[in-house]
């Protein structure tokens, strides 16, 4: 009801405002100067006219005398309204601490939205103006903007509040947190570095970047349960894609050595702090490459990032103190298994391996007999996996954990010296895996095998697993230089940033209410 309250009022005021003449939702502003410029470098703009504009973010009246602080996206600066005796709106003043300026007329064809002193009533906190006036210090030595009048440009029917802090309603109305909490707005920005820097170093090292389908009719590259969706032109279903690795690869058969795209990627799964079903990722693929090429590379790259992003390569995250600047060891998969829990991945007993999940049961996760319904359904390849998440998730790292089991890696080339195992590699950084890459397989009749293996697992019942890519396989018999690919996804940012994935993206996907 209150809310209503202050809509009614201001849908009064926008009557009025409409009844003056005024237009309150001009096309077009006259802004010729940012706040950032006026603040940051007021010893060049001392005494010249400017034109800013923005939001108001409080105003404050004494008579003749207004002050509003005006908000744009570079700053605040407060705009100092002093009422005159000759005043006239037709032709607005600009002033400094009451020396008159010469008359300053607005473009042609602009309506003239002015609003003096009298009238400073129509305005409220949240509403866009613009202001043409004279920079000087107030008697206070405030750095302002003096004018006798403002210039409407948008008038808001709704009061931002005061405090947002309810995470429901914050990621619902991301527009009004981004205002109430600018460190929301300051993160996306950071966001936006991040893949910025990704993209430069990739430019800089002679990547080509090449955006590729979303929509698939096979859809693979991960084990995950992707989204449906039909298209209507050709009364066809296709998945939208989990991974880009796939059509990417294809590029390599295709002639192009060194490839990568960075865009949503879609998996229909659960939502947590580490992930979202709609989100963006990043791979790259490099021909004539292997794993030990991938690592340095790519150790360098989140360096690169790293210090582009946030100046800095030390981050507590979740309690690991965590320092990206040395040379990051490297474990073997199995060892590390078979040192923590005495698990022999390549000759795996099940049975320990679902006692060893038990025991790290947590009952915040799921109840205790739907856990055990689960792990009485999950493949032994991926009760092994979930074994080694338990030692992932106490490591600080930073370090690569190489050499996965065949089984767990369905589109990695073998390795040379253990059959067993493939030249796979992901980095762990604060009890997380900050990617994935591998020599890629490009034999086709292997790649054809496990192809079949995956689908088996899927035909049983496993909707993670990979499906039978003919396609993919027929390209690999045209002939697919032997190269490292390499992903990983924005999760990089939320960790290293601290805080969960719906904080760190601009529009997370909530549940529809009406």
């Amino acid at each position: 009801m209150i809310l209503d309250d202050y809509r009614n009022e201001r849908l009064r005021k926008l009557e009025e405002i409409r009844a003056r003449g005024i237009e309150p939702y001009p096309s077009k502003s006259e802004r010729n100067t940012r706040i950032f410029d006026v603040v940051n470098h007021f010893d060049e703009k001392q005494g010249q006219e400017v034109c800013i504009a923005g939001r108001i973010v409080a105003i404050r009246s004494f008579g003749k005398l207004v002050f509003i602080k005006l908000r744009d996206y570079s700053g605040e600066v407060q705009i100092f309204m002093k009422q005159l005796d000759n005043s006239d709106h037709s032709a607005p003043l600009g002033h400094t601490q009451g020396r008159s300026a010469e008359p300053t007329v607005l473009g042609e064809g602009v309506a003239q939205n002015y609003i003096g002193i009298k009238d400073i009533k129509l305005l409220d906190v949240g509403d866009f103006i613009e202001a043409k006036g004279v920079v000087d210090k107030s008697q206070t030595g405030e750095i302002s903007v003096f004018t006798d009048h403002v210039r409407l440009l948008t008038k808001s029917l709704r009061p931002l509040p005061e405090k947002f802090t309810n995470k429901e309603e914050r990621y619902r109305r991301r527009y009004v947190d981004m205002n109430v909490n600018p460190e929301v707005r300051e993160r996306l920005v950071r966001r936006s570095k991040f893949w910025q820097a990704t993209r430069d170093f990739m430019n800089k090292h002679g990547f080509i970047e090449i955006n590729i389908p979303v929509l698939e009719h096979t859809t693979g590259g991960a084990d995950a349960n992707p989204f449906v969706t039909h298209m209507d032109a050709l009364d066809e279903d296709f998945y939208l894609r989990i991974s880009h690795e796939l059509p990417l690869k294809r590029l390599l058969g295709g002639g192009f050595e060194k490839v990568y795209d960075i865009g949503p990627r879609f998996r229909n799964e659960g939502v947590d702090d580490e992930h979202l079903p709609e989100h963006i990722a990043f791979e790259a693929y490099a021909a004539y490459e292997n794993y030990e090429d991938g690592m340095k590379f790519y150790e360098e790259m989140m360096k690169y990032v790293a210090k582009e992003t946030w100046g800095t390569l030390k981050f507590n995250v979740g309690g690991f103190e965590i320092d990206l600047d040395q040379e990051w060891p490297r474990y073997k998969y199995a060892d590390l298994l078979k040192d923590k829990f005495g698990v022999d991945v390549f000759n795996p007993d099940r049975e320990q391996l679902i006692k060893i999940l038990l025991e790290n049961w947590d009952a915040k996760d799921l109840k205790r007999e739907d856990f055990v319904k689960k792990l009485e359904n999950t493949t032994t390849p991926h009760l092994i996996d979930d074994v080694w998440k338990l030692i992932r998730k106490t490591s600080a790292g930073p370090y690569w954990v190489i050499e996965e089991p065949l089984s767990l890696s369905p589109l990695a080339k073998k390795s040379a010296d253990n059959p067993l195992v493939t030249e796979r590699f992901h980095p762990v950084i604060a009890g997380t895996e900050m990617g994935n890459g591998f020599s890629e397989l490009n034999d086709p009749l292997d790649q054809l095998g496990r192809f079949e293996e995956q689908q088996a697992a899927r035909d049983a019942g496993d909707e993670e697993a990979q499906m039978m890519d003919m396609d993919f396989v027929e390209m690999l018999e045209y002939g697919m230089p032997p190269a490292c690919g390499w992903g990983n996804s924005e999760r990089n940012f939320w960790l290293l940033e601290g805080v969960s994935g719906r904080e760190a993206v601009p529009f997370p996907t909530m549940r529809k209410i009406d």
